[in-house]
């Protein structure tokens, strides 16, 4: 161990009791931290597990995809890369193989944010990195699954993603859970580093079992003229979740954010995302919709601009479907130094009637008028998002408003 890893060891000591800013904290010590050897073969994956990654956004098949990456619980069980240019293993065995990791490790995130990034740290259980050579642009996403299929574990994971300079790179990322488990904990850190002209669509599809508590931590860095595009699905019940990714930007660097939650009964979920505007002319957007149909919602986002010349904006919308459900909108604005631009907007309320009577006069039922409104008030216009990840946004939204109706 190096000395600068031992002193972002020890840094995460100190840190194990230190609680998150935002949201319900959660006992780490009732979950189980070891795991036994996972039962599913992904070559040979049972129906329900297929149905469950796909609906995650991974194809097992690997069909149209530039690599895979697939963890079960505690071990990485299959990568595999078929483009050149492109990086995909472990983050234990990239931080074996190059001596330079240690400078990318917990950069973007400090590893004393809270507990649950210094548990990472002290008991990590692998998770995926990625890197894109400069100049590579993938062909297909790569994807990248973190599956639990043993019941009240908790998964520990670090991941890390490295665009080089000019390079372009589409993900998804889908965690899920098995079939037959119900509980469990995941924490997630996610570290992003986007070089200079470099693009990233991460696109995250969350499909978690009913009472799962899930703590991502996120950071990310773009460099000059860079690009980051973050697409965060969570469409199914998950009992705790509180994610707050933020991003630092340089000059002339983009962040959008777009995040797309439906919360039935029993669903707690509290996102957002946080940008430093700190170089002249970067530009950033946080886009949320969300619908509640029992479910609570905390809906946040938070745009500092640092430097003049800076363009922000914040755009909360939410529909409320049950008279028990809960969505409310957090926008923060704060612009440090004159010369900014930064605005936002937010709305929450019910689907206007005269809306679903205007439909209803042309033939749809109100189920079907209401389904309509419902799609439609689910499909952000994601700018820059593949065709191949638009259409598992889709199905996935399809999916959901066949369940909700």
């Amino acid at each position: 161990m190096t000395n600068k890893l031992r002193e972002i060891n020890e840094r995460a000591k100190k840190a194990l009791r230190k609680k998150a800013i935002y949201g319900p904290d959660i006992d780490i010590k009732k979950f189980h931290q070891k795991a036994e050897k996972p039962q599913i073969d992904i070559n040979h994956l049972p129906e329900e597990e297929q149905k469950r990654m796909l609906e995650s956004g991974i194809d097992p098949t690997a069909k149209e995809r530039s690599g895979s990456f697939i963890q079960i619980d505690h071990t990485v069980t299959h990568y595999q890369v078929v483009q050149e240019g492109i990086e995909i293993m472990s983050t234990d065995e990239a931080l074996t193989k190059y001596d330079w990791m240690v400078d990318y490790w917990w950069k973007a995130l400090p590893v004393d944010t809270d507990k649950y990034t210094a548990h990472i740290e002290l008991h990590q259980n692998h998770g995926y990195f990625i890197r894109v050579l400069p100049g590579v642009k993938t062909a297909f996403p790569l994807q990248a699954c973190l599956f639990m299929a043993q019941e009240h574990l908790n998964q520990a994971v670090h991941n890390i993603i490295i665009c080089e300079e000019g390079s372009e790179l589409s993900v998804i990322t889908g965690c899920a859970t098995s079939h037959k488990v119900r509980t469990g904990l995941h924490i997630g850190a996610s570290e992003f580093f986007i070089k200079k002209g470099a693009i990233c669509n991460f696109t995250m599809i969350h499909n978690w079992a009913e009472e799962m508590a899930v703590r991502p931590r996120t950071g990310i860095i773009v460099e000059e003229g860079g690009a980051f595009v973050s697409n965060y699905i969570c469409l199914k019940r998950v009992a705790d979740l509180q994610t707050f990714p933020t991003a630092y930007l340089h000059k002339d660097a983009v962040a959008e954010f777009n995040t797309i939650l439906v919360a039935p009964p029993g669903s707690y979920l509290d996102t957002g995302a946080r940008v430093f505007l700190q170089g002249e002319n970067s530009r950033a957007e946080v886009v949320s919709r969300s619908i509640t149909i029992g479910g609570t919602i905390i809906a946040r986002g938070h745009l500092i601009g640092q430097t003049p010349n800076i363009k922000a904006h914040l755009e909360c919308k939410g529909l409320i479907l049950s008279e028990k459900g809960v969505i409310h909108a957090i926008p923060e604005l704060e612009g440090r130094v004159s010369g900014v631009e930064m605005s936002h907007e937010a709305a929450v309320g019910k689907i206007a009637q005269e809306q679903i009577e205007y439909l209803m006069a042309r033939g749809l039922s109100q189920s079907e008028a209401t389904s309509l409104i419902v799609r439609g008030f689910l499909r952000v216009d994601i700018k820059g998002l593949p065709p191949e990840l638009k259409a598992e946004l889709d199905k996935a939204i399809e999916a959901t408003e066949k369940d909700m109706m």
